[in-house]
């Protein structure tokens, strides 16, 4: 009875439609969850994201859970989990991608999770990376380590959203560092964010991360732009 009181006066909303949602849905409403487009990138789709990188940096897999549309259900989910607190967001595809991506053998040899970091004023203004839940609930489902004290956001870069794709390379490049290496040593590492876009972010990542003695690296995200 008290629950029901609460949820009357205090009622969720689904995070890609902002629909309320009934007492048995859980942070996403069932027509939400049915509708929001699947990439099945780590069954037979894989080749389009690494068409996205190729000739520029050696990745061993790549996945993403959502194809990202413009004004999409997608677009409304991920703004919602960067710019209106709800981490939560975070935890549950974290959750939705491991069980995808959980049985497949490439992903079964990954020993540790690398989050794309925040610049430290960043992370300040927002409170948290928006990644970081995502990327704990995949290492908790493929047995792996989470690793966020390797790769560092060493320059602050305006909002990218709006830039071309060479400016955005530009903004990108040479803003990543390195500590702690030998936390990833000979290891199959797999680098998370949020969005794919012209994958210069990515890209910068994996050139930081692929001077370390013995790494592989895989990719994974939240979604990514057709």
């Amino acid at each position: 009875m008290l629950r029901d009181l609460v949820y009357l006066f205090f009622p969720k909303y689904c995070a890609a439609c902002d629909s309320t949602l009934y007492k048995n849905e859980r942070i996403l409403c069932t027509s939400c969850r049915h509708e929001l487009p699947l990439g099945n990138f780590h069954n037979v789709n894989a080749k389009k994201i690494e068409k996205v990188f190729y000739g520029r940096i050696n990745i061993e897999n790549a996945t993403s859970l959502f194809m990202f549309q413009k004004d999409g259900l997608v677009q409304n989910l991920i703004h919602n989990l960067k710019y209106r607190g709800r981490e939560e967001i975070g935890q549950e595809l974290g959750i939705w991608l491991s069980k995808k991506i959980n049985q497949n053998p490439d992903y079964q040899i990954v020993d540790a999770i690398v989050p794309v970091p925040l610049h430290p004023k960043r992370m300040r203004e927002r409170g948290y990376n928006q990644v970081e839940k995502f990327g704990i609930e995949i290492a908790k489902n493929l047995n792996a380590n989470y690793v966020d004290s390797v790769l560092k956001k060493i320059s602050y870069n305006n909002k990218q959203s709006k830039r071309g794709k060479l400016n955005r390379w530009k903004n990108t490049a040479e803003t990543f560092g390195i500590q702690n290496e030998s936390l990833l040593e000979n290891k199959h590492v797999l680098l998370v964010d949020d969005i794919i876009t012209t994958g210069a972010t990515i890209e910068a990542c994996v050139l930081v991360l692929q001077s370390i003695p013995g790494i592989k690296i895989s990719i994974a995200s939240m979604a990514i732009t057709e």
